[in-house]
């Protein structure tokens, strides 16, 4: 939902330059981002007031924008803010037992002995960049201006009323009687108006409520219905994992969930245990799907038939995180093989055992 401009946003963004800078914008109140442009380099962490779909308001900046969108590269292993060089990173006695396998002998410790350090120059341990220059096309919006000392204190001191705004608010619902949770209140930094965000199972008449509240703060007022969801996604919290939720921590898009996600990562099915706070499927089960699809190409299905050597075995169990296989033959018979030990034959349409570990398996 974007914000409806006014003719004086028009005026505003007409008079912009055609190209600058964009950066991903945090609204901290809701937790929603913004794809915003400014006519100089900003830096992550940098106080801003920018453009929101319910007004001008306080956002801090994230990260650069112009990366963001590029699509991904099949079989890519190259992760950010992961060390691409911590194997030189390591001294030789350390750097021999990564290589034997040792999990005890091999933890990680950087050589300070060394000219060069190669983390300075490696892409995961410094995710950061300059901001890169691009045309900025009509449907980016600007940010206002820098948040100012006087802009954040303001800011404070409207944060600190918003308690209060809540505990009136509350009353007030109670006194109409009306069907709907509270979940909280937002005084905008830009303009003179207080946001209810509040849930509700059914659509509420909340007009005599508004009028109530408006008699109250004398300023506008705005009450917005949102999903258990967004609820999670405002508030925050902690997940399963033991980390803030994903929907307020990582990103503010809360994509569609289905069991069929779970049931392609061999998860369990039953929605208690594959569930968040909110009453939802986990967001995060969205995230490796399209791993765990891709992976699966490299795997023959489960149930699917092998031939080893004279014996035609089962697939039993197929991890792609361990990359092994496990099957299953006559007598109860179970054979773990790891992944590269099969192919798909392209003539024959079938998976097959590579000759080698075919024959290590007949030998045994």
């Amino acid at each position: 939902m974007k914000r409806e401009r006014t003719s004086a946003d028009s005026r505003v963004q007409k008079n912009r330059p055609s190209q600058g800078y964009i950066y991903l914008v945090k609204n901290p109140s809701s937790n929603e981002m913004s794809i915003c442009a400014w006519d100089s380099v900003l830096y992550p962490g940098t106080s801003v007031v920018a453009p929101t779909r319910y007004g001008l308001d306080l956002g801090i900046i994230i990260s650069a924008a112009d990366q963001l969108g590029k699509s991904y590269e099949s079989g890519c292993d190259q992760p950010r803010a992961a060390c691409f060089h911590a194997e030189d990173c390591l001294p030789k006695d350390e750097r021999e037992a990564f290589h034997a396998g040792d999990p005890e002998e091999a933890l990680p410790s950087y050589s300070l002995e060394k000219d060069e350090d190669p983390c300075e120059s490696c892409a995961g341990c410094n995710p950061q960049r300059e901001p890169g220059e691009v045309e900025i096309s009509g449907d980016v919006v600007w940010i206002d201006r820098l948040a100012t000392p006087s802009d954040l204190s303001r800011y404070q001191e409207q944060s600190a009323k918003e308690d209060e705004a809540m505990r009136i608010c509350r009353e007030k619902i109670a006194h109409h009687k009306l069907d709907m949770k509270l979940v909280t209140a937002h005084f905008l930094l830009g303009e003179p108006k207080i946001i209810f965000f509040f849930t509700a199972d059914v659509r509420v008449d909340f007009r005599e409520l508004v009028k109530d509240l408006v008699s109250v703060f004398r300023i506008r007022i705005e009450l917005r219905q949102i999903g258990v969801r967004d609820e999670s996604r405002v508030l925050g919290g902690l997940a399963v994992c033991g980390r803030d939720f994903c929907c307020h921590g990582v990103t503010d898009k809360l994509d569609p969930v289905s069991i069929k996600m779970a049931k392609e990562q061999n998860l369990s099915l039953n929605s208690m245990k594959i569930s968040g706070p909110c009453g939802r499927l986990l967001c995060c089960l969205s995230y490796e799907y399209d791993f765990y699809v891709e992976e699966k190409r490299n795997y023959p299905p489960e149930g699917s038939k092998l031939k080893v050597g004279y014996d035609l075995m089962k697939v039993h169990e197929v991890n792609i995180l361990s990359k092994r296989i496990t099957l299953s033959g006559s007598e109860g018979r179970m054979f773990t093989i790891p992944q590269n030990a099969v192919f798909f034959n392209i003539d024959t349409k079938r998976w097959e055992l590579e000759k080698e570990f075919a024959n290590e398996f007949l030998s045994n």
